[in-house]
């Protein structure tokens, strides 16, 4: 794992009279939250909803943000934060659509955090942004423990993973403010993912976030999605007390 989120420090056993003092990770950690808190307040001045998604290398992010954001983008400006250890294939794919994007290339990390998003906003007028997709690195572990400022976290799973994923990965799942059931068109041809399997182990996480199931390929369940994206873009407009008058357009 990598030294950057410290998945990979030892632990041990101190002597009583051994001094102690506050861990590196918990001042780094300590030091994200801040930041973090420091972004969503740029978000909540510019009311700008922004979303998380996160799930394993290969789940569909991508393709599903190049099936949401034609339809999305006719009633209301996004922009997308691409995070990847290295290259600009993802972020070549979204310029492609007309969006506006930044490609985070994070080298070794397995994540990103909330410093690496602040630097990236200099890249993206806010104030044209109504709702800000921030694609996460594949990893089912590190993302999940970085605040990066965002509202909502959106967990993908596809069925080409397996469907005990939950289980394994709890701490992810829990993160988790929706789940994506994705690449729903090829669930004929993967004979051991079984939808409900995958959805009684996220609820045995007590959770109670929606589930959908959807492909991007096709077009199945993205209705659903567009719809909830536009109700959570309504929520978060009346919590800041901006009317959601013309499908979020200020």
């Amino acid at each position: 794992m990598c030294v950057d989120c410290g998945c990979g420090q030892p632990t041990s056993v101190l002597n009583p009279q051994q001094t102690t003092s506050i861990p590196l990770f918990r001042n780094l950690h300590q030091q994200n939250q801040d930041l973090a808190a420091h972004n969503r307040e740029h978000f909540r001045s510019s009311r700008t909803l922004v979303l998380n998604l996160m799930s394993s290398p290969g789940a569909g992010k991508t393709a599903l943000l190049e099936a949401t954001l034609p339809v999305l983008q006719e009633s209301c400006r996004c922009a997308v934060l691409e995070g990847d250890l290295e290259t600009e294939l993802d972020a070549q794919r979204i310029r492609a659509l007309g969006i506006p994007v930044v490609q985070i290339t994070t080298g070794s990390a397995c994540h990103l955090d909330a410093q690496l998003i602040h630097r990236a906003l200099d890249e993206i007028e806010l104030a044209k942004t109504d709702i800000l997709f921030i694609e996460n690195v594949g990893n089912l572990v590190c993302p999940a423990s970085f605040d990066l400022g965002q509202h909502l976290n959106v967990v993908l799973l596809s069925v080409t993973e397996g469907d005990d994923k939950p289980a394994k990965y709890p701490v992810m799942f829990r993160t988790a403010d929706l789940l994506v059931i994705s690449k729903l068109d090829l669930l004929p041809h993967v004979g051991d993912f079984r939808i409900e399997r995958a959805e009684d182990f996220f609820r045995d996480l007590a959770s109670q976030a929606p589930i959908l199931s959807l492909s991007a390929r096709n077009g199945i369940g993205l209705d659903e999605w567009l719809a909830w994206l536009n109700a959570e873009r309504a929520r978060f407009l009346a919590d800041t007390h901006i009317p959601a008058e013309n499908g979020g357009r200020r």
